[in-house]
């Protein structure tokens, strides 16, 4: 080569590095990224806390059939004190466990041990900063009890520490009278966990003796989201339980959190409510019992306020779940097709310039698109172009699957892969099996290798099926991927994640964005394998309380931004599964208000007005029962940018799910739908198992509609697709228990009252079976942070 070739290379290859730098470092700051290398990991653990031994499912009672452990602890926790390290009724410590940060405090964690188990705690210099000299180890992440005032400046709104006043202390009025805006935030530890109190200063209080004199008796209990698959206390900031809820304090309302009620830290529902618990006691025993209780949360922040009023009637007296979900467990059933079905698109049927279209894409994935937004997987897309060619030519927009479920799979089934692994040295972090399964392995069980048990299963689901009966797909199609898509891949055979960043790595040479490596993938010559969950697993968590079966009395004000055309993981559907849950379990859904509105606008104030009305019609009047002292103005309804309601009433929500013509509020903000209901399956999206049919009874039944003729041409693909069946929808969980869990005669206590339980046409919870009923379940479809919380 000659040496202008050489030079001209040479600047060539300077120019391609340049520009692959230039997008990789765009693609840093954009994305989320592994956790940085922290002062103090985790170094050891107790003997025998990564034993991981077979263990059976939970076969025990219900929550709300189970009487709580009284509580031993002597609460109130004085200032200098440390709260309750072992839970009341949850079960043992389990370890790994980081500690976070308390950025009101900047404390360490207190000294528990000399053994190197749990993190580092260091001696501090004269300045009060941390040395490198060790003075002990923490395992528990305790902290003492302290209190800190804030008050809101009238020069910039914002929360500062009380001694940094200067004249610029604000006011309110509350209980009819003007006080200054000055809150007493009281922290600690409790379970191992943060928390915070926090109310306006009261007269002539003290920190140790705190009044109150201005507190409205009515309590708020903040919940946060997340997904988390423990491991980790969580962080606490005065963000937490001030500025998020300025106005709610402004105007007289304690309010109550705690790092184990951030699904972000774990998803317990036993350990988030134990630590509710006593952080209610903690709370009376300062201030007295409250008028009511409320809780008010976002995402997983919600799915803890309906497993609450599900599991632990009295914990809260009324709830304003924001951008919910039912439950966690089962929003895995379709979030885990995400994947395999963008990979059908993208890489399997990569020739089919259809899925160009990303709303086309909505067509077997149910959830929503949207071709105006640009992907935030975007710019790693560019970059990995340059070394694999399947990252060419993508579609343009983006899908839920991938701005909002992309990464949170193998996070919650990937044993070998966890985000914030430089938390802990590297013999713990190769130790551990990192898993939502197995977070929560006393209630999934765990087999003989060790690994904790997974609910999630595909066998005979048929996607697409519903895009088929329509004319959506071909036949053609409808093979096809349901031919290439198989199923995740056992824990134990699954290797580790190629997500670049969130694994630490420089170049994305080797990424994938699918987890491919983790699946089962197949041709229609070859068709896939699909995934079988444990049936006792689902039993499990079914009888643990952590699956939302609908039976809640208390007052819910289902409260979301619409988000479905960002696309956003919290779609509007989800309101609408929660909401036939509770009809089915108990024969309505009168104590049930779904409100949307447009993202400029937040109606969190209007709903505890509704809220406030409700719950003293309640206390005035018990014998009336929930539904009987609903307020006037409690209902369903929609508000637009400005805050005007655009519709309100009982007819605003109808439509397709409900079988009824679309209302107003439905036409305003239509609501999507998923993989599984695509799939057949109805809006309730809480079939993890189901009851499979043969094909040759599918056909003669006339599942697949105006194409039965044209599928029978094709039986002998379907049933090398489908050898052990295909689901028939219209019967329930084959793993679900039969008996009832919860049973309808027993009263609930709201605000001290027991409230006589409303049920109406009892129980609807046995499906009828197939050979009773021959047609198949309406699914619901789709035309082609937690925002504030």
């Amino acid at each position: 080569m000659s040496t202008r070739g050489a030079w001209f290379l040479s600047v060539f290859f300077l120019f391609l590095l340049a520009v692959l730098g230039a997008v990789a470092w765009v693609a840093y700051e954009k994305l989320p990224k592994v956790h940085g290398k922290v002062d103090a990991p985790v170094l050891g653990v107790p003997s025998g806390a990564l034993n991981y031994e077979p263990t059976p499912a939970y076969t025990g009672p219900h929550p709300r059939m189970m009487s709580r452990p009284p509580e031993y602890f002597p609460f109130p926790i004085s200032i200098g004190e440390v709260g309750p390290v072992e839970t009341l009724f949850t079960g043992p410590s389990k370890y790994p466990f980081f500690c976070g940060r308390n950025a009101i405090t900047n404390k360490q964690p207190l000294v528990d041990n000399q053994v190197k188990e749990g993190v580092p705690v260091f001696a501090l210099n004269e300045a009060g900063e941390k040395t490198k000299e060790v003075i002990g180890y923490s395992r528990d992440c305790s902290h003492a009890t302290e209190v800190t005032y804030f008050y809101r400046s009238t020069t910039d709104g914002k929360f500062r520490y009380l001694f940094e006043a200067r004249n610029d202390i604000d006011k309110v009025t509350v209980n009819g009278r003007q006080v200054d805006f000055i809150i007493r935030v009281e922290t600690g530890t409790i379970n191992r966990h943060f928390y915070a109190i926090a109310a306006l200063r009261g007269d002539g209080e003290t920190a140790e003796a705190p009044n109150g004199s201005n507190w409205n008796r009515r309590l708020i209990y903040q919940f946060r989201g997340g997904v988390g698959i423990g491991g980790r206390q969580g962080n606490l900031n005065k963000g937490d339980v001030t500025r998020r809820r300025v106005d709610q304090l402004a105007r007289g309302y304690a309010i109550v959190y705690s790092t184990a009620n951030q699904t972000r830290n774990h998803y317990n529902m036993w350990l988030a409510e134990d630590t509710a618990r006593r952080l209610k006691k903690q709370f009376e025993a300062l201030y007295g019992e409250p008028m009511y209780t409320v809780g008010i949360g976002g995402s997983g922040g919600a799915i803890q306020q309906y497993l609450f009023a599900q599991n632990a009637p009295g914990l809260l007296d009324a709830v304003i779940p924001l951008y919910s979900y039912p439950d966690m467990v089962t929003q895995t059933i379709y979030a885990f097709d995400c994947e395999p079905l963008e990979y059908f698109f993208d890489v399997q049927d990569a020739d089919n310039p259809r899925w160009k279209s990303v709303e086309e894409r909505s067509i077997l994935q149910g959830l929503a698109a949207n071709p105006e937004v640009n992907s935030r997987f975007h710019m790693i897309n560019v970059a990995a172009s340059l070394f694999d060619s399947r990252y060419r030519n993508r579609a343009r927009g983006a899908t839920e699957c991938v701005e909002g479920w992309r990464g949170l799979v193998p996070l919650v089934n990937n044993p070998n892969f966890v985000h914030f692994f430089k938390s802990f040295s590297t013999s713990v972090v190769d130790n551990v099996h990192w898993t939502h399964w197995e977070n929560l392995r006393q209630f999934y069980g765990a087999g003989e290798n060790g690994y904790a048990n997974s609910t999630w299963d595909n066998e005979g689901v048929q996607y697409g099926l519903k895009a088929l009966v329509n004319g959506d797909i071909s036949i053609d199609t409808f093979l096809k991927v349901n031919a290439s898509i198989g199923g995740w891949k056992a824990q134990e055979n699954q290797s580790d994640e190629k997500l670049w960043f969130l694994n630490g790595g420089l170049l994305p040479v080797k990424l994938s964005v699918w987890s491919e490596q983790n699946l089962n993938l197949g041709t229609i010559a070859k068709p896939a394998k699909r995934s079988r969950a444990s049936m006792e697993a689902i039993n499990g968590i079914y009888r643990s309380g952590h699956v939302f079966l609908g039976d809640v009395e208390i007052p819910i004000v289902d409260m979301r931004h619409y988000l479905d055309k960002e696309p956003d993981m919290h779609h509007s559907s989800a309101s609408f599964s929660a909401r036939e849950r509770i009809r089915r379990a108990r024969g309505h859904a009168d104590n049930h208000l779904i409100w949307v509105s447009h993202k400029d606008h937040n109606p969190v104030d209007e709903a505890l007005d509704i809220v406030d009305r409700w719950m003293q019609n309640i206390i005035n009047n018990p014998s009336k029962g929930v539904v009987g002292n609903r307020p006037e103005g409690a209902n369903d309804r929609c508000f637009d940018r400005e805050g005007n309601v655009l519709a309100a009433g009982p007819e605003v929500w109808n439509g397709e799910w409900n079988g009824l013509a679309s209302g107003k509020c439905m036409r305003e903000y239509p609501i999507h739908s998923t993989s599984r209901q695509v799939a057949g399956a109805p809006i309730t999206d809480d079939i993890f198992k189901c009851a499979l049919q043969p094909v040759e009874r599918a056909l003669a039944k006339g599942v697949y509609g105006p194409h039965t003729e044209e599928i029978t041409g094709r039986i002998d693909d379907l049933l090398r697709i489908f050898p052990t069946g295909v689901c028939n929808f219209n019967e329930q969980d084959l793993a679900r228990p039969k008996e009832q869990l919860i049973p309808m005669e027993i009263p609930v206590k709201i605000a001290g009252h027991l409230i006589d339980p409303d049920y109406r046409q009892g129980k609807i919870m046995q499906e009828v079976s197939v050979d009773e009923v021959d047609v198949m379940a309406a699914p619901v479809s789709a035309p082609s942070e937690e925002a504030q919380d």
